[in-house]
């Protein structure tokens, strides 16, 4: 493949990455409980009342689903891209320091190190949050399944 292909298949995996790193941490935080306060529509249809996982996007009202589909390709669209064109690297999008977070002050070695973290940490989420999903799915419902090991099994 040429250097435009492997640029583009890059941009795709740390995209990805990105979203599966927030996927995990997603699952884990509303398995642990946490829920936003208040009702998810006009209904009167708490977030509380909304499962975990797979079963909690099936439980969302489809306006819900609708505003999040929207959000999400706002975000993809005009948000996190290279809109200044001045990106040092696939998958820059400090677009000229606007989320810089203290990036040129790293040697370029540490920002090398750094970028490396977040490529293996992205493959990583990857495939924590399609062994949730499919985990899901099994006959025992937990996707945590250490936890029923120990004692202490979630209810799914």
């Amino acid at each position: 493949a040429d250097a435009a292909r492997f640029n583009r298949l890059r941009y795709v995996e740390l995209k990805h990455g990105r979203v599966a790193m927030l996927a995990v941490l997603g699952h884990i935080v509303t398995t642990a409980g946490a829920r936003l306060p208040g009702d998810i529509d006009y209904h009167g249809t708490s977030f509380d009342s909304i499962p975990n996982g797979i079963d909690g996007l099936l439980s969302v009202p489809a306006a819900g689903l609708l505003q999040m589909f929207v959000f999400v390709g706002f975000l993809e669209l005009g948000v996190m891209k290279d809109i200044a064109g001045t990106g040092e690297f696939v998958g820059d999008f400090r677009n000229d320091g606007a989320l810089d977070f203290g990036w040129d002050s790293f040697s370029p070695e540490e920002q090398e190190r750094k970028r490396s973290i977040e490529l293996n940490q992205g493959r990583a989420a990857m495939m924590g949050i399609l062994g949730l999903m499919v985990h899901e799915e099994l006959p025992s419902h937990d996707p945590y399944m250490i936890n029923a090991l120990l004692g202490a099994p979630v209810d799914f």
